[in-house]
């Protein structure tokens, strides 16, 4: 049976939603662009007006080799120290094609730790590496329940392996989340884009 949506008109007339589709949507709130930065921080836009905020990570490069990119979460603004609880998994595979594997690292989770938690391991700077991906932070005003986060990335290390990161868990905390901040370990971040969504 055929879903018909738009009452046999052509699409072109139609200018509106139907009633009863499901809507949704990503909403631009702001754009982040690293220029030798310390850290990304956003500290304005994370608020009660949406149920999930995504992360978005464009080319980020960092200005030293064997980088780690992390993250923490604030309840006041200026203080990035939320207790966390995380899995951290990793998939990798080299140009080489003499390497592969899925694995499970204890030495890069979090177990009640206010530390950043990693998200991008051993990036590269030479000047065509740069990591991508995404971040998925819930209900972050909720005074009920923890923050509970997902995170998904790709990119090169060395000696040129192409890695898939996936990082879940959450910040121990029924206080409102108001603030997230992205640096390395070691060195500034050289150049990349952050944007930050809302999802309606």
């Amino acid at each position: 049976m055929a879903l018909n949506f738009a009452n046999n008109n052509s699409l072109s007339a139609i200018t509106a939603k139907p009633s009863g589709l499901a809507g949704g949507g990503l909403n631009l709130i702001s754009t982040q662009t690293a220029s030798s930065s310390s850290t990304i921080d956003f500290t304005s836009g994370i608020d009660s007006t949406y149920k999930e905020y995504i992360f978005k990570f464009i080319n980020i490069h960092p200005s030293v080799n064997d980088a780690l990119f992390q993250f923490n979460l604030s309840t006041d603004g200026t203080n990035f120290n939320v207790t966390k609880t995380t899995t951290f998994f990793i998939a990798y595979h080299n140009e080489g094609d003499s390497a592969a594997a899925l694995e499970y690292f204890t030495t890069r989770d979090l177990a009640q730790s206010t530390d950043d938690q990693r998200i991008m391991w051993e990036m590269q700077n030479d000047n065509d590496d740069a990591g991508v991906g995404t971040m998925h932070l819930f209900e972050p005003s909720s005074t009920t329940f923890v923050k509970n986060f997902i995170v998904t990335n790709q990119y090169k290390s060395n000696p040129n392996y192409s890695n898939n990161l996936f990082v879940s868990g959450y910040g121990n905390t029924t206080s409102a989340i108001t603030g997230v901040r992205f640096k390395l370990n070691s060195g500034n971040i050289d150049t990349g884009v952050i944007k930050l969504y809302g999802v309606s």
